[in-house]
């Protein structure tokens, strides 16, 4: 998956860099990929059913190399731990959830007229299911769940300051719609404790 997001954004660098495309060769393709809440609000979609791919596709693409390498360094952290619990197809069930989950807290929470894009829905999906696990875990074994409390707490703090960090261009509610899909679907794929 790394090397893919990564081709992907190798090929949006070398048309910034006008090697082919021309010089909106980026924001056409964030016209026809990146998620537009407009396009549920009456927008003219560029194609017949860019209003439903755009639920997926907006993962895919990234607004730079910055943007890619955190989301790539955290699905490289991640990414194995959900793996190593559930294996790779509900591995992947889990990461499309989530990826569409942070589509729809965008759709419902956002008044943006801005383009949507990256996988950091689908990545915060990833952490709602590994603490959804954390979570049976403990509640399983009557153990204290201050640990999953201060892990939501922690990612939520996050958010607030990188919103403001980075000028409001932080899509909070994709990261928050990822991570109840991730939760809800983790529960779903996998609802026993690890020891039961």
């Amino acid at each position: 998956m790394i090397a893919v997001y990564t081709a992907i954004e190798i090929i949006l660098l070398a048309g910034d860099l006008g090697m082919f495309g021309g010089s909106r060769f980026r924001a056409t393709v964030y016209e026809f990929g990146g998620f537009w809440s407009g396009l549920l609000r009456g927008w003219r979609p560029n194609y017949p059913f860019q209003p439903w791919t755009m639920f997926l596709t907006y993962g895919l693409l990234h607004s730079g190399m910055t943007h890619l390498i955190v989301n790539m360094i955290t699905l490289g952290s991640l990414g194995p731990l959900v793996v190593n619990r559930v294996g790779s197809v509900k591995f992947l069930i889990i990461y499309l959830v989530a990826v569409f989950g942070g589509a729809v807290g965008y759709a419902l929470l956002s008044d943006s007229f801005r383009p949507m894009v990256g996988a950091s829905g689908a990545l915060f999906g990833l952490a709602g299911a590994i603490l959804a696990w954390e979570y049976i875990d403990r509640f399983t074994f009557s153990e204290r769940l201050w640990p999953v409390l201060r892990a939501v707490a922690f990612l939520c703090v996050l958010n607030i300051v990188l919103y403001y960090a980075m000028d409001r261009l932080l899509a909070w509610e994709a990261h928050l719609g990822g991570f109840a899909a991730g939760w809800i679907a983790a529960m779903l794929v996998d609802p026993r404790s690890r020891e039961a």
